[in-house]
């Protein structure tokens, strides 16, 4: 720790990591002090040289009396007083969080070359505050109205804060505890912090909001949006890149505090963002963030993609932009198809039935890769006749594959998206067969009908997470499965024959796996639940729902002979 003095208040300055190592500044927000950041520390101190303060008015820095005093320029002044302090000689990298990321914003559109680049989570400039309300209430359509409102919504406890008396009485009685509880904080805020900090709010909201500046910066910027901030829409940053226009957007899983509730994460984006600022190369995360797609430069994990369904979806991946994890049990096949995609694509071989080998590979891939944004648990298999002819190995076999293959993936890479903080998206590649009985294919359809449940559960599970789960039903689709089908209760000759049979029937009905993949990458672009592809599975949703005495009767006919 050291003391660093801005005009007559003096800051204290805390320090970690190697100096010679590029220096990030931390710095904190309402009602917070510089420990706010802790966790953070922890993360980044062996690569970067780590510096946080208590911003005036908290923690162990002076706290000025009067409101004047807490002016957003007087607030950057002090900012740039511990930059001098710690980094005299070369550009610091800020991140900054609520009312530290307001007094950076104003520090950073100077274009001060004192700072190299800047991570801003949940606090916007309060001049591009001003500048968005201006050009919504200029232009009142509904849209423009709503946002503003919306926002106004958000912002309740502002106007709440400019009230006489009662503001300062609702702290003393507790409300850093109540605060600490309802964001469920590692850390409760100082109720002397809360007071004093009440005056940035009125020395710089209506001022600066009524009468914005246009202040503007080259400084490369980085916007963290948390998905579940209760304090501001994520509308308020709509217009951003007209201010700062060397500008990347992400978001997080997580609410107002999610630099305390999530450091890890935090720590990676700045570290990432920091990094390639400091010339190296961008990580994926970094150019997903330039891209308005929902597909390009996501990491995509798909099973079973050695052929048929699997593989066409893994082509439609990579031709919307992703790199593409190619898997399954054949792993020439998978070879095969990462070939087709080329340097995009690796392939591996998994055995879905096998949850060690599973998480072994989980491993490897987020050691080799990092943790996948979209994971397509297509692998299966099918097995068609009497159901008092399965025999225990049969339905096991089936289980195992079609079910338990699929819950695996769920759960193994499902852990992986809620652990990484970003969300993601599981695709469950179930069967019109969910949801329309035969008798002819009882094991199969009860395997698709769990995966459609379990889908339905998982979606409503993992939604806190921010992870969609989507559930796909093909129809009768022309694959390579016809051709591997078990028919049970039959010698060689005729399971050869049935086989042949099938696929001849597939093949008149002429439905590309191609068009499963499209329907697949559709419903993670727009989070569907469950689709139907194909005619016959889109009437069979329905029958399902409205006629279901119709289902039972076309369920007795016999299709395996």
């Amino acid at each position: 720790m050291r003391t660093v003095k801005s005009g007559d208040v003096s800051l204290a300055v805390y320090e970690q990591g190697d100096p010679a190592n590029p220096t990030v500044l931390l710095v904190h927000g309402y009602p917070d002090n510089h420990a706010m950041w802790d966790g953070v520390v922890a993360h980044l101190a062996s690569r970067f040289h780590v510096v946080t303060y208590d911003v005036r008015g908290a923690g162990a820095s002076s706290k000025p009396r009067a409101v004047a005093d807490y002016e957003v320029s007087k607030l950057a002044a002090d900012l740039f007083a511990v930059v001098d302090a710690v980094s005299p000689d070369r550009p610091v990298h800020v991140a900054a969080h609520d009312w530290g990321s307001v007094q950076a914003w104003h520090a950073v559109t100077d274009d001060d070359p004192r700072i190299a680049s800047y991570t801003t989570i949940s606090g916007p400039s309060l001049d591009h505050m001003g500048q968005w309300v201006r050009r919504r209430l200029a232009k009142p359509t509904p849209r423009n109205l709503v946002q503003v409102a919306k926002q106004q919504l958000h912002s309740w406890y502002i106007v709440a804060f400019h009230l006489p008396v009662l503001p300062e009485l609702v702290w003393r009685l507790g409300a850093t505890k109540l605060v600490a509880a309802v964001e469920k904080l590692d850390h409760v805020p100082s109720t002397e912090d809360a007071l004093h900090g009440m005056k940035l709010y009125r020395a710089n909201i209506f001022k600066r909001v009524r009468s914005p500046e246009k202040r503007t910066t080259s400084v490369p910027v980085q916007l963290i949006v948390p998905t579940g901030d209760r304090y501001l829409s994520p509308d308020v940053y709509a217009d951003l890149a007209d201010w700062a226009p060397n500008l990347w957007r992400r978001k997080v899983i997580g609410r107002h505090w999610v630099a305390s509730a999530k450091p890890a994460v935090i720590a990676e984006m700045v570290d990432e963002f920091v990094s390639h600022v400091e010339g190296a190369t961008a990580t994926r995360g970094l150019r997903r963030a330039l891209s308005s797609s929902a597909i390009e430069h996501r990491l995509v994990l798909i099973t079973g993609a050695g052929s048929g369904i699997g593989r066409e979806t893994a082509l439609a991946f990579a031709r919307q932009g992703a790199d593409v994890l190619v898997t399954d049990i054949d792993l020439p096949s998978a070879n095969e198809t990462a070939a087709m995609i080329g340097p995009a694509a690796t392939a591996y071989q998994l055995d879905v039935t096998d949850e060690s080998a599973m998480r072994l590979l989980a491993e490897k891939i987020e050691t080799e890769h990092g943790v996948p944004d979209v994971v397509v648990n297509n692998a299966g298999i099918a097995m068609a006749g009497p159901f008092l002819e399965m025999s225990a190995k049969q339905l096991q076999k089936i289980v195992d594959v079609n079910l338990l293959g699929v819950a695996y993936g769920c759960q193994v890479f499902g852990a992986m998206m809620v652990e990484s903080g970003l969300g993601g998206h599981i695709v469950n590649v179930a069967s019109a067969a969910a949801y329309t009985p035969s008798r002819s294919l009882p094991a199969y359809a009860a395997t698709k009908a769990a995966v459609l449940s379990l889908s339905e559960s998982l979606r409503a599970d993992f939604a806190s997470s921010g992870i969609g789960v989507s559930a796909i039903c093909p129809g009768i689709v022309d694959t390579p499965i016809t051709r591997a089908t078990t028919f049970v209760g039959v010698d060689a000759s005729k399971q050869d024959a049935l086989r042949t049979k099938a696929a001849k029937a597939y093949r008149r009905r002429n439905f590309p796996p191609s068009k499963v993949a499209t329907a697949i990458v559709d419903a993670v672009r727009n989070n569907t639940a469950v689709v139907p592809v194909a005619v016959e599975a889109k009437v069979g949703l329905q029958l399902s729902r409205f006629a279901p005495g119709i289902m039972r009767r076309l369920a007795r006919i016999r299709m395996d002979k």
